[in-house]
């Protein structure tokens, strides 16, 4: 698909197709829809963190309660959203041992205790080791600056995904 196909859509599919590049926050694409014509990538995704960036702390801290746990419930229920399914199952956290699910579980709780939302980091640019150490590492921030940690995950995600609907499908990084 490319930038002229997401144009052209109706508000509908335009929901239907870009309603998960921000988590399980579908509203964010429908605000958006009524700015086209994007010129390219870059100028969506500017849209996108324009809408995120002018949204109050709460807003802001409702997209990262959107996020599933790391390797939790959801994941082992298999009820993540495809796209998280995908790249938690890549970041290997479907295969931790006893003991890494035990300790990753108890690191996921504190966090969410300390911060009110989910650990989020973009897990296709890590692995579970990385993602282990980087969540015992921001347990340490202070609250605003986890908010703006947690946010720049959050558009490294939205990028991510952004690229996977707007590569072509003879595009080999596709497949």
């Amino acid at each position: 698909m490319d930038i002229q196909m997401v144009n052209s859509m109706d508000f509908g599919e335009f929901v239907d197709v870009l309603g998960n590049i921000i988590e399980k926050c579908p509203l964010i694409a429908a605000a958006i829809w009524s700015q086209r014509p994007f010129t390219d990538l870059d100028d969506l995704e500017k849209h996108v963190f324009d809408f995120i960036e002018a949204l109050p702390q709460s807003g802001k801290e409702g997209i990262l309660r959107c996020h599933p746990d790391l390797a939790g419930r959801e994941l082992q229920q298999a009820t993540l959203t495809p796209e998280s399914q995908r790249e938690q199952r890549g970041a290997g956290l479907s295969n931790l041992g006893p003991e890494e699910r035990r300790r990753l579980g108890e690191l996921n709780c504190e966090y969410k205790a300390r911060f009110g939302f989910p650990f989020v980091i973009a897990a296709r640019l890590s692995d579970k080791a990385t993602m282990m150490r980087e969540l015992e590492r921001r347990l340490h921030n202070q609250p605003a600056r986890e908010l703006r940690a947690a946010l720049a995950e959050v558009r490294k995600i939205c990028h991510l995904r952004l690229e996977d609907i707007l590569r072509s499908p003879g595009d080999p990084a596709k497949l």
